[in-house]
């Protein structure tokens, strides 16, 4: 039975781990050791996610099969270059391991996402896709949201094509 918490800072370990491996599952071959190691230090490390946990700028919601963490959706203040609506929030980061894709999980934490973004007076989700993630881009598309716009996201010394997406609630 799959059970839905939100995250505290004793979770900080595991969850990098597996911020990393779900990471390293989809984007792993994409980018030169370096570039990865760089990328998975900075927004997984005690700095960047860990760090997050106890920050009341950030919320991070987990899904948890068995004790162990399979998925996880973190929301906070959007921090995309440009000018942004007072009532907008960042969905940040939405992994699922690949063994739970298609059971429902993403589904369950995106309706958190949504329930989250309202109960703090969000009137719109905004996150970044990479351009090639075709199936990501067709779970948003299903939820409603739309492209509107490109983003440069660096991993590393890698600058890859993303669309920022948003979702009028």
């Amino acid at each position: 039975m799959i059970v839905y918490r939100d995250a505290r800072a004793a979770d900080a370990l595991p969850l990098s781990a597996m911020a990393r491996q779900s990471f390293i599952e989809t984007f792993g071959t994409l980018y030169s050791e370096s570039d990865l190691t760089t990328f998975l230090d900075d927004a997984f490390g005690v700095n960047g996610l860990a760090a997050q946990l106890s920050d009341p700028d950030f919320t991070v919601r987990l899904a948890i099969d068995s004790g162990a963490i399979i998925g996880f959706a973190k929301m906070g203040p959007v921090t995309f270059p440009g000018e942004w609506r007072p009532d907008a929030i960042e969905l940040y980061q939405f992994y699922v391991l690949g063994p739970w894709q298609g059971h429902g999980v993403a589904q369950e934490m995106m309706d958190w996402a949504i329930r989250h973004a309202r109960e703090h007076g969000a009137r719109e989700i905004i996150l970044s896709v990479y351009v090639d993630n075709h199936r990501a881009r067709r779970f948003y598309e299903r939820r409603g949201f739309e492209e509107i716009g490109a983003y440069a996201f660096r991993v590393g010394e890698t600058i890859d094509d993303d669309r920022l997406l948003r979702l009028v609630i």
